[in-house]
């Protein structure tokens, strides 16, 4: 996929983000900025990213690498798998595997993927469920709390 491809999608991805985010509203106001800043946030990065991606090599023609499809559908698979099991395995665990296993598609090493998994799905959660007050669910690693 050229990064031409991969800019104009990440820009139609961001739009239908901001699109559905625009909306978002808390039935009680609790803090000043409220639920919808995060999405908005989150779209203006990737609408700035895929515009970067889109004209960086403007005058360049040539076409990108071919699609790894199944590396692809594998990925997908694993977001859905995190998406269904996020609640009952809670936070940490189900980011600390979709990252391993991604990782894992991109040729990292089990070892570095294992703790990067482990460490990135405390540190997220530290940082959304604690410091943001985002609650999370602790899913098996409810008797932590």
């Amino acid at each position: 996929m050229s990064d031409r491809t991969l800019g104009f999608c990440a820009l139609i991805f961001a739009s239908l983000m901001a699109w559905f985010g625009h909306d978002l509203q808390a039935p009680f106001s609790y803090e000043p900025v409220g639920p919808r800043a995060f999405p908005m946030l989150i779209a203006l990065i990737i609408a700035l990213c895929g515009a970067w991606l889109m004209f960086k090599h403007w005058r360049d023609r040539r076409a990108g690498e071919p699609i790894d499809w199944p590396r692809l559908l594998l990925m997908v698979v694993y977001i859905f798998g995190y998406a269904l099991l996020f609640e009952t395995l809670g936070f940490i665990i189900a980011t600390a595997i979709v990252t391993v296993l991604i990782g894992r598609l991109f040729g990292g090493a089990w070892g570095k993927m294992i703790i990067g998994g482990v460490v990135m799905g405390v540190l997220f959660f530290l940082l959304f469920d604690r410091a943001l007050d985002v609650v999370l669910p602790l899913g098996l690693l409810e008797f932590l709390s």
